[in-house]
């Protein structure tokens, strides 16, 4: 693939070696559907085979959202379907697996609120900077499917099982300087400073040692690797619980901006 093959995400070619991705869907806050899943698991290969690439920079468009969760649209065809039950399988372990297995160095610059597939990139990012006004939360539980996309993975590594259990099992929302105290993001500054902060951290990086950089990630992201069967079975009884009767209810429950009423809440 080639970057001009992508349709929901656009590219900056910097002088200096740094690629600014953007995710871009901004009338529906940036939300994944089948197109942009799909390319966000397929953008890490192409950075790792381009030569002038040395750091990517992740972000989404506009002021309000990095990425809103999934497609309500898409994600409601997934409940009860094995084939795309499937197929969003293997894609969600291509995000984790691709972004942990990228040599070169991916900074996410979270400019509003992230969930989903979405808040797994921001998350799973090398460097995570944060606006302080911006949200995140996994909320995976709301829509009555267990936290399998990303979180197994990497939450307890970043913030600890306590504080991991707690906001993965109550989906609560968590700002900047939450995400931050608590490990979850690297840093977070003021909006206004976000996309300033973030390529400077870039063009840091972009100036140094390649192979020092690159080799010291490999070297870290093998706590992750330790973890992938813990991954890979988070992600299958997430996907085992889009066959339930609490996946749909939640999907409608969303549809109508109501609590939702899960049959094995009783």
């Amino acid at each position: 693939m080639q970057y001009s093959d992508f349709q929901f995400l656009t590219f900056e070619a910097r002088p200096n070696g740094v690629l600014v991705i953007t995710i871009n869907r901004p009338e529906v806050l940036n939300a994944t559907n089948a197109r942009l899943h799909w390319e966000l698991s397929k953008i890490w290969a192409v950075i790792d085979d381009d030569p002038a690439t040395k750091v990517a920079l992740i972000t989404g468009r506009g002021e309000r959202a990095f990425s809103a969760g999934g497609d309500l649209d898409w994600v409601s065809g997934m409940v009860g379907n094995a084939g795309e039950i499937a197929k969003g399988m293997r894609e969600a372990a291509d995000i984790v697996y691709a972004m942990i297995g990228c040599e070169k160095p991916v900074i996410s610059a979270i400019n509003g609120v992230a969930v989903g597939a979405g808040l797994a990139v921001a998350l799973l990012a090398d460097i995570s900077i944060m606006a302080e006004e911006a949200r995140i939360g996994d909320g995976h539980v709301k829509l009555g499917v267990s936290a399998g996309d990303h979180a197994a993975i990497v939450w307890p590594l970043l913030c600890g099982m306590a504080k991991a259990k707690y906001l993965l099992m109550t989906a609560d929302f968590v700002d900047g300087k939450e995400a931050e105290r608590i490990g979850l993001v690297s840093l977070c500054v003021p909006a206004e400073q976000l996309m300033a902060r973030a390529l400077k951290t870039a063009d840091r990086l972009a100036a140094g040692s390649q192979q020092a950089i690159r080799y010291t990630k490999k070297s870290l992201n093998n706590w992750m690797q330790m973890a992938r069967p813990i991954f890979d079975n988070s992600l299958a009884l997430e996907m085992l619980c889009f066959l339930g009767a609490d996946a749909a209810e939640g999907v409608e429950a969303m549809r109508a901006g109501r609590p939702a009423r899960f049959p094995s809440a009783g």
